[in-house]
């Protein structure tokens, strides 16, 4: 029988009455959530160095070809996953007890400043230094615009209109209980498959009607992964259940390993059913992920030190997160090879060197005034 973890409050009682406080529960830290973090930040940053191998045309359908498609296609769930995350976390009940206006205060002066930085960062630093790009305004303005400045800072733009829009979700959401959060998450991210499976339809009947996302409009197809994720974190499936979520899982991510492996041989399929963060078999595969780390979670309990060592990484994911790109295109500059992207061995040690300087980077600069609010 599936359980649902109730909300872990503590209260503290009135000095001399015995009484509970008129105080906000307050919920215990989530070790499987945080660990959950650290992997699909792991995730990300394979994607971004093994993932380089599948543009290399010399490998197309070689074995090394096929591992770098492995562990890229077979990680499409991070950033699903990711957004789950933000979700189970963000429209929570307690995140919104003090309003709108602090909710906005605490989250977006979190985002905001990192935004800003980190673009300029990124395009004077990785795009005009590292890359030589002659920078113009007709240019830089069409990046911003499109959420385009660099690989992927488009996820900044995507969790800060998340962010805008949550208290919304969330009253909604908590004045219906689990079954409303539940049938909503359902509709609205099946409509958003159907949305963009419906663009692929156009395409095929020769009609193509492509879908556009800006830098203000990139949240939109992610409030249905936003929703799940609040409505799937306290789920615990039996075990069954949990061996069966992990199953379908395995098997959908394989399913998108060999789709893109053949895409060309099978249009239709890639069209209505893409390989992409808003296909129908990544939604799955994604709920998939959640639903195995939610059970095992419940299950199983590190101890303190292993729980303390998981929670610091994961707070630490952010600055992964903003960091890793420019850490790679460095690695890229001072070794050939990994910019030749012809080698799995090579561009593994290329993931590993960029996790662990990214984690000692976001680690350190946490420690750092001024510095930790762009990590």
């Amino acid at each position: 029988m599936t359980q649902v973890i109730p909300n872990v409050a503590v209260l503290p009682t009135q000095k001399g009455t015995g009484e509970p406080a008129a105080a906000a529960p307050a919920q215990r830290r989530r070790w499987e959530l945080d660990a959950l973090r650290v992997a699909a930040i792991c995730g990300v940053v394979a994607i971004h160095v093994v993932g380089m191998m599948l543009g290399n045309d010399d490998l197309a359908g070689s074995r090394r070809w096929w591992a770098a498609v492995a562990i890229d296609l077979g990680l499409v769930w991070v950033v699903p996953v990711f957004v789950m995350i933000s979700g189970a976390l963000v429209l929570s009940p307690r995140a919104h007890q003090r309003g709108p206006a602090v909710f906005w205060q605490k989250r977006l002066v979190r985002v905001i400043p990192a935004l800003i930085v980190w673009h300029l960062i990124y395009l004077f630093g990785a795009r005009a230094w590292l890359k030589g790009e002659e920078l113009n305004r007709t240019t830089v303005v069409a990046w911003l615009l499109d959420g385009k400045v660099y690989t992927a800072l488009y996820f900044l733009w995507l969790i800060a209109g998340l962010y805008l829009v949550a208290p919304l979700i969330a009253a909604f959401l908590h004045s219906g209980g689990r079954r409303r959060t539940a049938v909503t998450a359902a509709a609205v991210l099946g409509f958003t498959l159907l949305v963009f499976a419906a663009s692929g339809a156009a395409a095929l009947n020769g009609t193509p009607r492509p879908i556009a996302l800006g830098a203000l409009t990139m949240w939109l197809p992610y409030v249905g992964y936003f929703i799940a994720g609040w409505a799937l974190h306290r789920v615990v499936l039996p075990v069954w259940g949990v061996v069966a979520a992990a199953v379908a899982g395995v098997a959908l991510l394989a399913e998108v390993i060999w789709q893109y492996g053949h895409k060309p041989a099978y249009p239709i399929l890639q069209q209505l059913v893409p390989t992409s963060y808003l296909g129908a078999a990544t939604a799955l595969a994604s709920i998939c992920v959640m639903l195995v780390a939610t059970g095992l979670g419940h299950r199983f309990a590190p101890g303190p030190r292993v729980s303390n060592v998981m929670k610091k990484l994961s707070d630490a994911s952010f600055g992964v997160f903003l960091a890793h790109l420019l850490i790679f295109e460095i690695v890229r500059r001072l070794v050939p090879a990994v910019a030749e992207a012809a080698s799995l061995s090579v561009m593994l040690a290329a993931w590993a060197v960029v996790v662990v300087a990214s984690f000692a980077v976001s680690l350190v600069a946490a420690r750092v005034p001024y510095l930790r609010a762009v990590f």
